[in-house]
């Protein structure tokens, strides 16, 4: 779509700051209404959309996907959505360790103890540690309380949780970046531990390298995107 407005401006309407295209509602891909619940985010779709030059390009409006997502696709849904996310605490990336005395075992637990210790704290809760690929049932009690953990959470983080879970592989990171625990720069590459434990020992591939590097964008996006769902300024 091409751009038609000339204004972009804000509008308090029931379900937050609903964004207007020369006074007109912006809709959703389902035809809602697109609404924000902060000022900050609200602030930062409409400078999406004011950036538009010709055409519209979703890729350039991350912070307006995230909200799209969170209107259409949790907001209808929202027990079952939180569920999904919670499900990556079965098999999370970071009780899946190398066989133990391997180096790359002593690099996981190095870097990932610390962020299990942390949910271990914060959440009451124990984690089973695997050697290997095949899978091992997490206790009964870890997977409630951090189905818990997912499900209050709102709507719109929701929405970038989803993400997180995706691209990490992790629950236990994207909970640490919902409760902001360290940086989010941190957390991706205990994510990627074993990828660049691989360009320690093989080198780079240009590739792989680049696969990350997109994938730490739409990370880092999720992450802005929950930033901005703090407090409104």
């Amino acid at each position: 779509m091409r751009r038609f407005w000339k204004e972009v401006t804000l509008e308090q309407s029931t379900f937050g700051y609903a964004v207007r295209l020369d006074g007109r509602p912006v809709k959703t891909p389902t035809r809602n209404e697109l609404a924000l619940p902060t000022r900050s985010l609200a602030n930062a779709v409409v400078a999406e959309w004011d950036a538009v030059e010709k055409n519209i390009d979703p890729a350039r409006m991350p912070m307006t996907g995230f909200a799209n997502a969170a209107i259409d696709r949790v907001g209808p849904d929202r027990e079952a959505f939180a569920a999904a996310i919670a499900a990556y605490g079965e098999t999370d990336l970071m009780c899946y360790r190398a066989a133990q005395g391997e180096a790359l075992a002593e690099r996981q637990a190095e870097i990932w103890d610390p962020w299990l210790n942390w949910a271990r704290g914060r959440y009451d809760v124990s984690f089973v540690i695997v050697e290997g690929i095949i899978h091992k049932p997490q206790p009964e009690g870890t997977l409630e309380k951090l189905r818990a953990a997912v499900a209050a959470r709102g709507t719109f983080e929701l929405a970038a949780m989803a993400k997180l879970a995706h691209l990490s592989g992790s629950l236990i990171a994207t909970l640490a970046v919902v409760e902001h625990v360290g940086t989010a720069k941190d957390i991706w590459n205990a994510a990627c531990l074993d990828e660049l434990w691989q360009e320690e020992l093989w080198g780079a591939d240009y590739w792989a390298q680049k696969n990350r590097s997109d994938r730490e964008s739409e990370f880092l996006q999720a992450v802005q995107f929950l930033d901005l769902l703090g407090p409104t300024t």
